[in-house]
């Protein structure tokens, strides 16, 4: 699968402080690296990480200062974007990110493949930029509905067995 974002070439390798990061929480075959400071991010995560999985699943906070990243990858640029880190190292983002997301929920896996179809993960891809163009708006507008003192996960990087 090629990765059509600019700013990675498909082959970034989590370093070893990642790797052993996400192994003691119990590495999954799938990493999601989300911006687990923005409240559009907690609650999409919070619904992936009560759904049944295929493929064992580990969700990494990156807006947290001490959570390892993958090399080549700074903080500023997954913070950007939805990621995920495959078993073998390949990183993928936006629509690509999400539709290796959903191919490993049951429920989820007919938008998977419907992003297999000609043109459909060019389309997703424009579409999430769209959105993201709208995030810091969005944004401002979720925190106004989360509870009072409600704070990010203490555990930064889950592991989901």
């Amino acid at each position: 699968m090629v990765n059509d974002d600019p700013n990675l070439d498909g082959n970034v390798k989590l370093n070893a402080a990642a790797v052993a990061s996400i192994a003691a929480d119990g590495a999954g075959a799938l990493t999601v690296l989300y911006d687990g400071s923005c409240p559009l991010c907690r609650a999409e995560i919070g619904v992936y990480r009560g759904l049944p999985s295929d493929t064992p699943l580990c969700f990494a906070d990156v807006s947290a200062q001490g959570q390892a990243l993958p090399d080549g990858l700074s903080r500023e640029q997954l913070l950007a974007r939805l990621h995920v880190q495959h078993a073998d190292g390949r990183v993928e983002s936006g629509a690509r990110a999400f539709l290796a997301l959903w191919a490993t929920l049951p429920g989820w896996r007919w938008l998977a493949l419907a992003g297999r179809l000609p043109g459909a993960a060019w389309v997703m891809e424009r579409s999430y930029r769209l959105f993201l163009r709208w995030r810091p708006a969005l944004q401002r507008w979720a925190s106004r509905f989360e509870p009072a003192g409600q704070e990010r996960s203490k555990s930064h990087t889950n592991a989901r067995r």
